[in-house]
């Protein structure tokens, strides 16, 4: 999945190893500290609901900022240039908006703990028990590509050899989970992302100034790439060619709407964080405050891969040479000076285990609540699921260690991890959406929808475009037209099986479905929450219209 040149091997000396050292030791201590206040179940699967909003939208936005989006979307930005600017612009801001905006009330006023628990109530325990475990598999497959991808990554950079990277990384994860709950796991990727911003600066401003600063780096890559590479739009006509083998329809309905919002407004190893804030008003800021760090993400992410491209021509043009992937590694081998490299190299550790950290904390709570409780061991003390939540921990990274290695197959990451997304979360966004606007929507209309679209993404994958039945450019292109087809084909199916099935009685509906509310709804702000700048639409237009006007250097 993820192969580093051997000549990446860094200079690290003492320094660099003692800073590592004492945020290893940070980690833990958070951890500790965190384990004070885990005295129930539901403080340790969502932080008694306690946290503020500032914490969580940190924690938001940090716990997709894995060391897989660092490397994968550095990657991109030297394969494909701008055009992936449109995962952060178009592909993530709008939805993380309308979660924050639409979403969120229905999640925290019905008082689920999880995603799954809200297809309980709307449509019963079939969508709930096929959902719990669509989503734990994904769940422990996700966790895996960060501690395998973080094995590779320090093989290469440090020399440790993979089974100790896994060790090492996945015991420390294990251990703040464990002892403190999805509060160890929020506080940290707080740190996390400070430490992540703390690589990634130097890294970008070091390299603009060895190319030449910004009109420097434009004009290399104008004269090697051509004037569309810095584009975020040009040649996306549809019968047109560009790199990344998809034209603005497919960007727009494929990345845009259907992953997008699949993603953002379903995965619960994000919407976890939300649900742990102090109260409604917190919860729905915390997607809304997560998206303007978002916006700009692409500055410290994409212009590096852009760096590295410069500085490496020669980037992935050899299959025995320098990959996309080594992107980020190159540049920290040729740029930084030790104790700086210690940042850099704890930066990249802090976001792997950021983004194993949130599928762990989100698989040990579904699989405890939705499946444990919900059918296997009904009606026990609350003192047992506590306990089998911490186990549930040790066992989710035990097999993310083992399924890490199915995504070997898969020569870029992102390219695995968007092919999951399409085959996972679009499903699970259809039966969402649909639910939650169509009040005639009936509960095997929610099962049928959830098992169809997710039938129809992996037969529309592996068929249609890996046997070469329909001709699509790239893998990514593929996941877009896969995401469609997930979407449309859930969609008609929930339709048709709603008309000839009986709906849900209108009374069990309350808080679930748009234009009905539940008495969790009616929670008045606390103090300070009704400030003209803590609006939630004012937060979620304005990122809206930012990374709209983001794209205006991007657009010509």
């Amino acid at each position: 999945m993820i192969t580093l040149a051997e000549g990446l091997r860094l200079p690290t000396n003492g320094l660099d190893y003692t800073i590592l050292a004492l945020y290893f030791i940070v980690v833990l201590g958070i951890g500790f500290a965190a384990k004070r206040s885990v005295r129930t179940s539901l403080d340790f699967f969502l932080s008694g609901r306690s946290l503020p909003a500032w914490v969580t939208g940190l924690a938001f936005v940090a716990a997709n900022l894995g060391a897989t989006e660092i490397l994968g979307m550095a990657a991109n930005g030297a394969q494909y240039g701008a055009y992936t600017v449109h995962w952060y612009w178009i592909g993530a801001i709008p939805a993380m908006v309308f979660l924050g905006l639409v979403m969120m009330p229905f999640y925290y006023g019905s008082k689920v703990r999880s995603v799954p628990e809200f297809l309980l109530h709307r449509f019963g325990p079939s969508s709930h028990l096929l959902s719990s475990i669509i989503f734990a598999v994904s769940s422990v497959l996700i966790a895996g590509v960060n501690l395998y991808a973080m094995a590779i990554v320090l093989q290469a950079l440090l020399g440790w050899p993979q089974w100790v990277a896994i060790v090492v990384a996945g015991f420390f994860v294990l251990a703040y989970i464990t002892i403190g709950g999805l509060s160890s796991a929020i506080y940290n990727e707080v740190l996390q992302f400070f430490v992540i911003l703390a690589a990634l600066i130097p890294l970008t401003v070091v390299g603009l100034k060895r190319v030449g600063g910004w009109d420097g780096l434009t004009h290399s890559l104008t004269s090697s790439h051509g004037d569309a590479f810095l584009t975020a739009w040009k040649g996306t006509g549809i019968g047109e060619g560009n790199p990344l083998g998809a034209n603005w329809l497919t960007i727009v309905l494929g990345l845009g709407f259907v992953m997008s919002f699949g993603y953002w407004t379903t995965n619960f190893a994000e919407v976890q964080r939300a649900l742990s804030a102090k109260n409604l008003s917190a919860a729905r800021r915390t997607p809304l405050i997560a998206a303007f760090p978002k916006i700009f993400i692409p500055v410290v992410v994409v212009v590096p891969g852009l760096i590295a491209l410069v500085m490496e021509p020669t980037l992935g043009k050899s299959k025995d040479g320098l990959q996309y992937n080594d992107a980020i590694p190159v540049l920290m081998r040729d740029l930084l000076p030790n104790g700086v490299l210690g940042i850099a190299v704890t930066g990249l550790l802090a976001a792997f285990m950021a983004g194993m950290a949130a599928n762990v904390s989100s698989f040990n709570t579904v699989f405890t609540n939705d499946i444990w409780a919900a059918y296997l061991k009904k009606g026990r003390e609350d003192a047992y699921y506590l306990k089998t939540g911490r186990v549930v921990t040790a066992v989710g990274v035990l097999i993310g260690m083992g399924t890490a290695f199915i995504a070997s197959s898969f020569s870029n990451i992102m390219n695995y991890l968007q092919t999951l997304f399409s085959f996972f979360n679009v499903p699970l966004f259809v039966v969402f959406i649909i639910g939650m606007f169509w009040k005639r929507t009936s509960a095997a209309a929610g099962f049928w929808g959830l098992l169809s679209g997710t039938a129809a993404a992996m037969v529309n994958y592996f068929w249609f475009y890996k046997q070469g039945i329909i001709a699509i450019p790239s893998d990514q292109g593929a996941n877009f037209v896969s995401s469609i087809v997930a979407f449309v084909v859930g969609a008609l199916v929930m339709v048709v099986v709603t008309l000839v099935t009986k709906p849900r009685p209108a009374e069990s509906l309350a808080g679930l479905v748009y234009g009905t509310r539940s008495p969790g709804m009616e929670e008045l702000p606390a103090e300070g929450d009704d400030a003209w700048y803590r609006r939630p639409a004012l937060l979620g237009w304005g990122a809206v219209v930012l990374a709209a006007v983001c794209y205006i250097p991007f657009s010509f």
